[in-house]
């Protein structure tokens, strides 16, 4: 049976927009949240992420070596510099203003890799540069693959910041071309990490070495404890961009993703905890950020949820979405919080995105979401079950206490597109004080949805002329 309960605020809602939502929605009754304000809980999570502090000790990488000319290889120099500066017991490794070329930068405890105004480190996009494997993650499994642009293993206070910009050197003809359908793609090396990772093979058993085709991500702490990336640009990523994997006290802050190649997620934490993403603008390739928590068997083999994770004060332009979680969710996710975020492009699809499938399951609850303002978007709120495979899996999600407050938005196609599975409902969807605005299709209901609209105007897009 479909659920769907209503509860206006007096005669702010349209009779138009009634009319609309009844055809689209038939109303059935609603489940009320648990009590008590989710939000009182903010400060107690906020009070446990402190980004790490560094000795005020600098190690310029010119001083071992470096050139920022664009053309000398500055990989040695920067590994030196970052080498030094940890033995020394930790401080600032700092780029100055120039172009830096490099292969892969592996950061170590109690290292800041610090841009200076002026300065991008470029990376030489040879795959071959990438290897020796590592362990790494890629699409929710775990693997020995290329390393990421900016590596870190069970590293403790690390950071990357300044004014400065990685440039990771995708494009058309260098990485991006491995998502495509040629004799380049990723698609033999992706169905062959998937079939190990369903037989239970050992992670170290996954060798993805020399020719294969799975794209590094871009910035990946893995393991990794009191991480801080600010203030940087990044840009041209091969893959995802900030990926803080299985990592505790994560901030990234005023950080810039521009980046638009296939999968460009802009900040995907992986089964992290403790993370706060707050005053960074993301216009990119996929979903602008994504919290994720692996993907089917090797998900629940890990079984870690990503959660306390709070994203404010940030800006979404083009993507997939703006806030999702999902689709690689099979270790759960929880305790999320989204406030005073800026979302609008022709270009990004959905506002607030949980996907999900009956292979991926995992449990998604205690999202909250306040002060989102959205200008131009496909659905404002997305909750889909049937992402992909689908019904198709022994493993059904559950999605449950999603609250919704405040939320504005200017122009959409639906308001809220929601699809639960046959058995698995969605439940306790909270939407409340909200409008929605040059609404096209108004809202696609699936299965059984239980929501309650409380002081919820949805004024349908105008008839042409």
């Amino acid at each position: 049976m479909r659920r769907l309960g209503w509860a206006y605020g007096a005669a702010r809602v349209a009779i138009a927009a009634l009319a609309l939502l009844a055809a689209l929605a038939p109303a059935l009754g609603a489940q009320a949240p648990a009590g008590g304000d989710p939000w009182e809980r903010l400060p107690e999570i906020l009070a446990h992420i402190v980004p790490p502090q560094f000795p005020a000790r600098d190690f310029v990488v010119t001083k071992f070596g470096a050139k920022g000319d664009g053309k000398t290889d500055a990989s040695v120099a920067i590994r030196k510099a970052i080498e030094a500066c940890a033995k020394a017991g930790g401080g600032r490794v700092v780029v100055p203003e120039g172009t830096f070329l490099t292969g892969p930068i592996r950061l170590k405890s109690r290292v800041d890799l610090h841009l200076a105004k002026g300065a991008v480190v470029r990376f030489v996009t040879d795959p071959n540069r990438y290897l020796p494997p590592v362990l790494t993650r890629w699409e929710g499994m775990e693997l020995m693959g290329y390393s990421p642009l900016v590596y870190a293993l069970d590293e403790e206070s690390i950071a990357v910041t300044g004014e400065g910009t990685l440039d990771g050197g995708a494009s058309e003809t260098a990485w991006w071309p491995w998502k495509g359908k040629g004799p380049e793609s990723q698609k033999p090396d992706r169905d062959r990490l998937f079939r190990m990772a369903e037989e239970g093979v050992p992670v170290e058993s996954r060798v993805f070495a020399e020719g294969n085709r799975l794209r590094p991500p871009f910035v990946e702490p893995y393991r990794c404890r009191n991480v801080l990336i600010e203030g940087v640009t990044i840009t041209n990523a091969p893959f995802w961009v900030i990926h803080p994997v299985l990592s505790q006290n994560v901030t990234v802050r005023n950080v810039k993703v521009v980046s638009h190649g296939p999968n460009n997620d802009g900040c995907d934490p992986e089964s992290s905890s403790d993370v706060l993403i707050e005053d960074s603008l993301f216009d990119t390739g996929d979903d602008c950020i994504a919290l994720k928590s692996g993907r089917n068997a090797d998900g629940r083999r890990l079984a870690t949820p990503v959660e306390r994770v709070v994203v404010r004060r940030c800006v979404m332009k083009a993507g997939h979405g703006g806030v999702t979680i999902g689709s690689e969710i099979s270790g759960g996710a929880r305790e999320v919080f989204v406030e005073k975020c800026e979302m609008s492009s022709p270009d990004l699809e959905r506002g607030l995105r949980i996907k999900t499938n009956a292979m991926r399951g995992g449990v998604v609850e205690n999202v909250f979401v306040r002060d989102v303002t959205i200008g131009e978007v496909g659905n404002a709120i997305d909750v889909d079950m049937l992402y992909e495979e689908g019904a198709n899996g022994a493993f059904p999600p559950t999605v449950r206490n999603v609250r919704v407050e405040r939320m504005t938005v200017t122009k959409a196609v639906h308001a809220l597109f929601l699809r639960a599975l046959d058995g698995s409902p969605i439940r306790g969807l909270v939407v409340s004080d909200s409008t929605f605005r040059d609404v096209a299709k108004g809202n696609r209901i699936e299965g059984t949805v239980d929501v309650d609209l409380r002081n919820v105007t949805l004024l349908p897009r105008p008839l042409p002329k």
